[in-house]
């Protein structure tokens, strides 16, 4: 079920939504700790025939707060939103984050904005939620005010799986790791880039006789280097490829560049964004003698690649 309701303004808010029911963070990759969290809110909003809601934030509080220093980001705001509509959550508010906003005292927040304009019922955080300016807002801060203006507070315990927290920090240390697998156990579905397919030097095609797709990835948490078993969305098909991540060291090369061979695939696709979702980590990346051994080198990825696609059914071109 997709979200009908994206709220971006404050001023859109104030009477929009029936016995509201709120949980508010960054969600950041929307990750089974985001969903088990979003699964209470439906509950409550179902017991008091109320609506769900989420509010997030763009870009990421700590781009704002600590300039510089924030997080190589899981999701993007677009995906973030579209994969907590896919949630089932009667409404979203993603508010802009700006100084000003950060500058809000918890109380005020708490009055002016949770209970005034969006008039909250029920209020579901997480065990480590935090809030308001400097930020001195806490669980204890909301139940006290809870009590005093209507709306009930709801904490969610940290959630395990196999002993591992699942949390947005364990899943980027994770995927820069190239610990996919992992990564997709606590994600619940497999982490993937999006990009605009640049013009290469193409070297892949004319000298090693494979030729790739470089991207310009939108995404800000780029897998480790090495190659990868992937599949790639180009418009309305799915294929197979073999991705690697790398500074081309057998040429030389200092930048980093992501290059995917798409199998079974040929033309001209220099300008058309493309989704390339990370299935299995082969290898690391390495130099080579010679360009021919380069090139068998990448003959063998594809065969390695082929056979996992070949043990992973649902990985097959669609």
């Amino acid at each position: 079920m997709a979200t009908e309701k994206i709220i971006d303004d404050l001023n859109k808010i104030e009477g929009k939504l029936k016995n509201p029911v709120l949980t508010i963070g960054n969600f950041d990759g929307v990750h089974r700790g985001h969903v088990a969290l979003f699964d209470r809110v439906k509950e409550l909003a179902r017991n008091i025939n109320g609506q769900s809601a989420v509010m997030t934030f763009t870009p990421h509080p700590i781009k704002v707060v600590k300039p510089g220093n924030g997080p190589s980001l899981i999701t993007r705001t677009r995906q973030k939103l579209d994969l907590i509509s896919q949630e089932g959550i009667d409404a979203v508010i993603c508010l802009p984050f700006t100084s000003e906003f950060a500058s809000i005292s918890a109380e005020d927040f708490v009055t002016d904005l949770l209970v005034k304009k969006i008039g909250v019922k029920e209020l579901v955080v997480g065990y480590d939620y935090t809030f308001g300016a400097g930020r001195k807002g806490n669980i204890n801060l909301l139940r006290d005010m809870g009590a005093e203006q209507g709306f009930n507070v709801h904490m969610i315990d940290p959630i395990y799986l196999s002993g591992t927290l699942v949390s947005s920090t364990s899943i980027r240390n994770l995927v820069k790791e190239g610990n996919l697998k992992e990564a997709k156990r606590l994600l619940g579905r497999d982490y993937h880039i999006t990009g605009t397919v640049a013009s290469g030097t193409d070297r892949g095609g004319k000298v090693l006789g494979f030729p790739t797709a470089n991207i310009v990835p939108e995404d800000e948490l780029i897998p480790r280097k090495g190659v990868y078993a992937v599949s790639v969305e180009l418009g309305e098909k799915t294929y197979q490829g073999v991705c690697n991540i790398g500074h081309n060291p057998t040429f030389g090369n200092n930048s980093l560049t992501i290059e995917t061979h798409i199998l079974d695939f040929s033309g001209n696709i220099v300008g058309e964004q493309i989704n390339i979702t990370f299935l299995q980590h082969m290898r690391n990346e390495k130099i080579f003698t010679s360009v021919q051994e380069l090139a068998d080198q990448i003959a063998k990825d594809i065969k390695q690649a082929k056979e996992l696609f070949n043990l992973y059914g649902s990985y097959q071109s669609t």
